[in-house]
């Protein structure tokens, strides 16, 4: 009896003692399997608005500005200024033109500009400019192209500039605006395929247009002009579309994503391909190659807004399902991940 105990007891130790190892090299694969990226977001004041997405946000000086927008109810004019010293929002002179979400936003020479977008029955082709010294806005010449919705625009050096989109149909025009002489002229298409919800971001001098959706496909190609020579130059796909192995992770196509660019780097954000999302993705215009950050730390969402100041972007607004945010948070891209701020 005394050694079938004992037996008993070995085998109940060894069980243990399987089990254990079994356990450790588990946790030693989740370990493997656990990749810790580059960036951290910090969560600051909440924008002061209503919740809402679909809105235009653009900085000047330092200071960042959002506006319009869409709350699942009601499209909005309202218009904010954000101080990062400060981290305060103050409520500036409305928007006058109509209520809108799906619009345009840039800033040229401590100037902001506002255009296109749709009212929730008509597709909209005016343009307005922001005067943040005197909080005034004044009417500029409507945008030259047909009136849409979701389409992309970033400014370089005193022009602007804007394009794609959808009036009806998938569009792929482009156009540049002379603040000076208050024109607009239409510059070489867009490469590729045409779009509507694609990004734009501007490195060096460069623009960059990317994701988008045309006739239910995801775009995957990706392409940078040079206002030089009004040429558009093809880069890598941003889809593992290639036979070599450095696109083999990239899932950065979809749409109601949000663009900037820090520190000479364009930056991909949020969105999906027909979800929220939190990915957040790095381009590095010198390797033509992308890289991933630190997920976005807040709630996953789709249509959101950003701004630039300095060497910090800010995120805020945005949807998930049928849910509306107002939450801000900045981003530093080469700080280590801190889940503790």
């Amino acid at each position: 009896m005394k050694e079938k105990k004992k037996y008993t007891e070995y085998l109940r130790y060894a069980f243990l003692l399987i089990c254990s190892v079994m356990v450790l090299i588990s946790c030693s694969d989740d370990d493997d399997d656990t990749t810790e990226y580059v960036g951290n977001w910090v969560e600051l004041s909440d924008f002061e608005g209503v919740t809402r997405s679909d809105a235009v946000a653009f900085s000047i000086g330092n200071k960042g500005y959002v506006g319009t927008g869409y709350d699942g109810y009601n499209r909005l004019s309202d218009f904010w200024e954000y101080d990062p010293e400060l981290n305060t929002w103050l409520q500036k002179a409305d928007f006058p033109g109509a209520a809108r979400n799906g619009a345009v936003g840039f800033s040229i020479n401590n100037k902001g500009y506002i255009g296109t977008g749709f009212n929730g029955i008509t597709r909209m082709n005016d343009f307005w400019e922001f005067d943040p010294g005197s909080n005034t806005w004044q009417r500029k010449a409507d945008f030259a192209g047909s009136a849409r919705y979701g389409a992309v625009g970033f400014s370089i050096a005193d022009k602007g500039y804007l394009g794609t989109g959808f009036d009806g149909n998938y569009l792929k025009d482009f156009w540049e605006y002379d603040p000076a002489a208050d024109t607009w002229t239409q510059k070489m298409s867009v490469g590729g395929s045409k779009r509507r919800d694609a990004l734009s971001f501007v490195i060096d001098s460069k623009g960059y247009i990317c994701t988008g959706i045309n006739n239910g496909v995801y775009e995957n190609d990706f392409w940078e002009f040079d206002p030089l020579t009004g040429v558009w130059t093809e880069k890598n796909s941003i889809a593992d579309v290639s036979s070599e192995d450095f696109d083999d992770d990239y899932t950065i196509t979809g749409i109601n994503k949000v663009a900037f660019s820090l520190s000479g780097r364009g930056f991909v954000a949020t969105g999906g391909e027909g979800s929220a999302g939190t990915q957040v993705w790095e381009y590095d215009p010198v390797a033509d190659l992308w890289q991933q950050k630190t997920a976005f730390e807040g709630s996953a969402r789709a249509d959101a807004v950003a701004f630039t100041i300095g060497n910090r972007a800010y995120l805020t607004t945005g949807r998930s399902s049928s849910y509306y945010f107002d939450d801000l948070w900045a981003f530093n891209p080469d700080d280590e991940y801190d889940s503790y701020d």
